[in-house]
C-alpha cells in the first residue's frame, strides 16, 4: 500500500491558495481515477483506491500545515507503513510556477508541512514538488503563499493537475522517470509537425512572364534587338 499525501489548509477560505496545490493535486488524481468518497480519518480527509497494481491512500492533513506531520504519522502507523511508502505533494517556492520535480528525501527548506513530517516520520520520504515561484522578497513568502492562485495561472495550474494525475500510477509503482514524462506531456508545449520550415516562409512568390505566342516576323525580330 502507498500513502499519497497533499498539503494544504484545510476550508474554503484557503482552497485556492498556492499553499494548498498539493490538496489540488490530490483532489485532481481522485476525481480522475474513480476513488472512493473523502471520509474523515488520522485528523485528516482520506480516499481510497488503487493506481497501477498498487492500493493507495490519499490523505489530505486537516490539522493546519504546521502540524501535517501528526496526521500522516498516525496514517503509517495504523497500515504499518514505511515512511518510503510515503508521497508527499506540496508547493514549492524554489521552482518557476509550472515546473514539477520527483524527489527522494532531503531537506525540508524551511516548509513549515515538511518540517512537522520531518519530525513525525523522518526525512525519508518521496515527494513531489509543484513550483509556484517565489515572490523575490523572503518578508513576501508568507501573504504570497496565503494567496489565491490568480487568473493568469489558471492554464498552466491546471496542465500541471493533469500531468500529475496522468502519471500518478507511475509514481505508485515506484516508476518516477515515467511519472515525469507524463506529467512533461501535459506542461511542455509540442512543436507542430505541419508548420513549414522557417526558408519556406521566405520564398519569393513566382514572377508572371508572358506566355503569349512572339508573332514577330524573323526581320523584325533582328531589328528589335538593335534598338
Amino acid at each position: 500500500m502507498k500513502l499519497f499525501v497533499g498539503l494544504g489548509n484545510p476550508g474554503s477560505k484557503y482552497a485556492r491558495n498556492r499553499h494548498n496545490i498539493g490538496f489540488m493535486a490530490l483532489e485532481r488524481i481522485a476525481q480522475d481515477h474513480g476513488f472512493g468518497p473523502w471520509k474523515s480519518k488520522f485528523q485528516a480527509e482520506v480516499a481510497e483506491g488503487r493506481l497501477g497494481g498498487q492500493k493507495v491512500l490519499l490523505l489530505k492533513p486537516q490539522t493546519f500545515m504546521n502540524r501535517s506531520g501528526q496526521s500522516v504519522g498516525e496514517a503509517m502507523r495504523f497500515y504499518k507503513l514505511d515512511s518510503t511508502d510515503v508521497t508527499v505533494f506540496h508547493d514549492e517556492l524554489d521552482l518557476a510556477p509550472g515546473k514539477v520535480r520527483a524527489k527522494a528525501g532531503g531537506g525540508h527548506a524551511g516548509h513549515n508541512g515538511l518540517r512537522s513530517i520531518h519530525e513525525h516520520i523522518s526525512p525519508a520520504y518521496d515527494r513531489v514538488r509543484l513550483g509556484i515561484g517565489h515572490p523575490g522578497r523572503k518578508e513576501m513568502v508568507s501573504p504570497y503563499v496565503l494567496s489565491d492562485f490568480a487568473r493568469a495561472d489558471a492554464d498552466w495550474l491546471d496542465d500541471v493537475l493533469r500531468g500529475v494525475s496522468d502519471g500518478a500510477h507511475h509514481l505508485a509503482d515506484g516508476e518516477s522517470g515515467k511519472f515525469m514524462n507524463a506529467v512533461a506531456l501535459r506542461t511542455v508545449p509540442s512543436r507542430s509537425s505541419k508548420q513549414p520550415p522557417k526558408s519556406e516562409t521566405h520564398l519569393k512568390a513566382p514572377v508572371e512572364t508572358n506566355t503569349a505566342p512572339d508573332e514577330r516576323s524573323a526581320m523584325q525580330r533582328l531589328l528589335d534587338k538593335f534598338k
